[in-house]
C-alpha cells in the first residue's frame, strides 16, 4: 500500500501533580503500516510541560534534554532493562496499532480530483493550474505535480486539509508554470484510501473552467501558428529554387 507518507500515532497520557508542579509521562506509537518494522515506541516525560527525557526505539536509549533529565537518563541507560524497553514496540504497539489501522482503513473515503485552469494574478509565469481533491478520508494526504512523470518542488503552493463539516475533507494544491511544446502535466495524489497514487493528468481541451472565448482565441492562435508556419516553410522553398537558377518565371 503506497502511504508512507501517512503518520499515524496511538497516545496515553499518564498526568500527576505535586508540590505544585505538574508531572506527565506521554506513551506513543508512530506507524505507517502494520508491518514491525514500521513501528516507533516513543515515551517522553515531562515536567511543568518541558520535556526531560524520552525513550525511543528507533534510538533504542534514554535521551535527556535537560541538565536533570540528562543525569536521569545515563542512570537509567546503565541501570534499566534496555532490551525491554526497546520491545516495546511489539508488546505495547502491535496488538494496539493492528486494531487502531484496520479501523482507520474501513472508514477510509477515496478522494477524487479535479483539475482547472486559473490565470495567476501577479507571476512570472503565464498560466496556473490548480488540482483541487475532495471528499476524503482521513485528513492526512499529499498532493504533487510531475512534469513528464518528474515531481516539481518549485512554483507550488499548497492549501491545508479543510474540513467540509461532513467528517470529509478537501484541499488544494496550485502550479504557476510556463507551458512547453509536447510536456505531460500531472496531479498525483496518495492518500491511505488508496492502493497506489492517484495521478490525473492535464488535459486543456476539456477545461470547462476555460471561457469559450478564450478556448476560441487559443484554437485560432494555434491555427495561426500552423499557417505561420507552412507560409514560412512556402517561403523557404522558394528562395532555395531560385538560388538555385530553378525558378520559372511566366512571362507574357
Amino acid at each position: 500500500m503506497a502511504s508512507s507518507f501517512l503518520c499515524l500515532s496511538l497516545l496515553f497520557i499518564s498526568l500527576r501533580t505535586a508540590g505544585g508542579f505538574m508531572y506527565y509521562d506521554l506513551t506513543r506509537c508512530v506507524f505507517n503500516s502494520t508491518e514491525v518494522k514500521d513501528f516507533e515506541y516513543v515515551r517522553s516525560w515531562y515536567c511543568n510541560k518541558l520535556e526531560t527525557i524520552r525513550f525511543d526505539s528507533s534510538v533504542g536509549k534514554f535521551v535527556g534534554y535537560t541538565e536533570l533529565g540528562v543525569k536521569n537518563a545515563e542512570a537509567w541507560n546503565k541501570q534499566g532493562d534496555l532490551a525491554s524497553w526497546r520491545a516495546q514496540k511489539e508488546v505495547y504497539c502491535q496488538p494496539n496499532i493492528g486494531i487502531d489501522y484496520n479501523n482507520v482503513l474501513s472508514k477510509s473515503a477515496k478522494p477524487y480530483v479535479r483539475l482547472h485552469s486559473t490565470t495567476p494574478l501577479s507571476s512570472q509565469h503565464p498560466a496556473m493550474l490548480v488540482c483541487s481533491v475532495y471528499d476524503f478520508f482521513p485528513s492526512e494526504i499529499k498532493v504533487s505535480w510531475l512534469r513528464d512523470g518528474k515531481e516539481l518542488t518549485s512554483d507550488v503552493t499548497s492549501t491545508e486539509e479543510m474540513a467540509d463539516g461532513d467528517w470529509y475533507y478537501q484541499t488544494h494544491s496550485h502550479l504557476e508554470y510556463t507551458p512547453r511544446s509536447g510536456e505531460k502535466i500531472s496531479c498525483k495524489v496518495e492518500h491511505a484510501s488508496l492502493e497506489k497514487p492517484l495521478i490525473t493528468d492535464w488535459d486543456p481541451s476539456s477545461d470547462s473552467s476555460m471561457p469559450e472565448s478564450e478556448r476560441n482565441k487559443l484554437a485560432i492562435g494555434a491555427s495561426g501558428l500552423i499557417l505561420g508556419l507552412i507560409l514560412s516553410l512556402a517561403g523557404f522553398v522558394y528562395y532555395k529554387r531560385k538560388a538555385r537558377g530553378r525558378i520559372l518565371v511566366p512571362t507574357n
